[in-house]
């Protein structure tokens, strides 16, 4: 136990503060004397004791002052020896400001009210399995040499870690799997030397980290499998150097990358969001990200995308959404042919980035043309699918394929049986005029008509009454209308199926 006679000047001063709240300042006003990464150097006038700082928060003086609420707070000092709040029932607010912490602070398994180590340096944070039932504030400071660790913690207030540094041992800089949050985290401009991992955490009200910098190269930047949270801002110059992890989880609101950098190494994955379901997704990146980009079996009810927002692979198979957006653009189709042309064949460049002939991707755009109204905008998407799946089949196979689009587009542009059956008309018309044919038997049927002649040769169905009347001495002439029959059955053959398989995908 300790006594007010065992405490130094300083101490005594901390003392006598606490019962009432004040703010003790042990700062000298000297910008580079007062900053807490030289703290080391700072002597017995500036060091406090981490043993009076737990005696203080444990009750050792907890003397009632009539009007006033108790609290630690703690301004420019050196605290030295370990901070071990470990399994504590703590009443008090800790408030360190511009202070330098010798070891890392203690909270594992503590119950405690709002802790803040603002601008301060302290060689990590242990919280795991803590209970917070205010805030855990490390705004501005330098967590250096150990890892904030908050595995299994519950929170009623937020985690502020806006413009902090934290750099981790290993892997990882700050550990969180299990977190549940009832406030946000916020993370503006944060940076870590290591991974920021989340698993399975609960943030009732977001994610926030704007301008953050996450630096785990060749590792995970931000492991978040299976998150639930209300949103998550990646955006304005949020950089990730290593992977960032989002399979499994559940966001509510917006989840959005725009203006971010994903690097995650090139040959690896750059962002998994793998059976994600998410209210909006902004995907609007600074740059195409450095990698694979993962949407396998994801979910968004909005989603919206620009022209640097993808990599040369991106896994679309399963993707669902129920509204596409590029940039600005109020419209993914828009109003002028020409833009709502130029945006279709973006969006198929998009879907053809998805390695391999998977149906899914093309069936889900061509669905959302269709919401939209845009129904030829959606047989162009069902022709590109049918034109991509030709690919992978046999040679005899690829042929038909190749007789359907050019005939009938696959039955999504039966106009173009129309342009061949006039071609074929007006070649056949030509060629019969200028010629003379023999009649079968002399004397008997209708008298011969170049134009009819060649409807009923390119027509297989019926009689017109001129095909079997005729027949020709040039031997040229006769093949012309034997390919005429032969184009006859192919083409209706063609439309027949094109115009099926149409039905049947409408």
């Amino acid at each position: 136990m300790l006594s007010y006679e065992e405490l130094t000047p300083p101490e005594r001063a901390l003392w006598d503060a606490f019962p009432e709240g004040r703010r003790v300042d042990l700062r000298t006003g000297v910008a580079e004397a007062d900053d807490p990464a030289d703290g080391a150097r700072w002597g017995a006038g500036r060091t406090v004791r981490a043993a009076v700082v737990a005696a203080l928060l444990l009750g050792a003086h907890d003397e009632e002052r009539s009007g006033a609420v108790a609290a630690l707070r703690l301004v420019g000092a050196r605290v030295s020896g370990r901070l071990d709040l470990s399994g504590a029932e703590i009443s008090h607010t800790l408030f360190l400001e511009g202070c330098r912490l010798d070891e890392p602070v203690q909270l594992y398994g503590a119950a405690t009210r709002t802790v803040v180590i603002g601008d301060s340096w302290v060689p990590g944070v242990h919280a795991e399995l803590a209970r917070i039932g205010g805030d855990l504030n490390l705004r501005r400071s330098t967590v250096a040499g150990g890892a904030l660790k908050l595995v299994n913690a519950r929170m009623a207030g937020n985690l502020v870690i806006s413009d902090a540094e934290v750099s981790g041992p290993g892997e990882w800089a700050v550990l969180a799997g299990g977190l549940v949050l009832e406030g946000s985290v916020f993370g503006e401009r944060l940076v870590t030397r290591g991974g920021l991992r989340v698993p399975g955490a609960q943030l009732l009200n977001g994610l926030f980290l704007p301008g953050a910098r996450l630096e785990n190269p060749g590792g995970v930047a931000l492991a978040g499998g299976a998150v639930v949270a209300s949103s998550v801002d990646c955006s304005q110059g949020f950089t990730a150097q290593g992977e960032v992890r989002l399979p499994r989880t559940r966001i509510g609101g917006l989840l959005t990358f725009e203006g971010a950098h994903l690097d995650g190494g090139g040959t690896g994955t750059a962002l998994d969001c793998v059976s994600m379901s998410v209210g909006e997704f902004d995907h609007r990146l600074a740059a195409p990200p450095s990698g694979v980009v993962d949407l396998r079996s994801a979910q968004a009810t909005w989603f919206r995308d620009s022209e640097q927002s993808w990599p040369e692979k991106v896994l679309l198979d399963g993707f669902t959404y129920g509204s596409i957006r590029s940039g600005g653009d109020p419209a993914v189709a828009g109003a002028d042919g020409t833009r709502a042309r130029d945006e279709v064949a973006r969006r198929l460049d998009w879907v053809r980035r998805n390695p391999g002939y998977a149906p899914q991707p093309y069936e889900q755009l061509a669905g959302w043309y269709r919401q939209i109204g845009h129904d030829d905008h959606a047989r162009r998407v069902l022709l590109a699918k049918q034109r991509h799946r030709r690919l992978t089949l046999s040679p005899p196979a690829r042929v038909w394929g190749h007789l359907l689009d050019v005939t009938v587009g696959y039955g999504y542009r039966p106009w173009m049986a129309g342009v061949w059956l006039l071609a074929l008309t007006l070649l056949g018309t030509v060629v019969f005029s200028a010629h003379t044919p023999s009649a079968v038997k002399e004397g008997e049927g209708s008298p011969f008509q170049p134009f009819v002649y060649t409807l009923d040769l390119l027509v297989p169905i019926g009689d017109l009454g001129q095909r079997g009347g005729w027949y020709w001495s040039d031997g040229g002439v006769q093949w012309l209308a034997y390919l005429l029959i032969a184009f006859g059955w192919v083409l209706t053959t063609a439309i027949v199926a094109g115009v099926t398989r149409a039905l049947q995908k409408s």
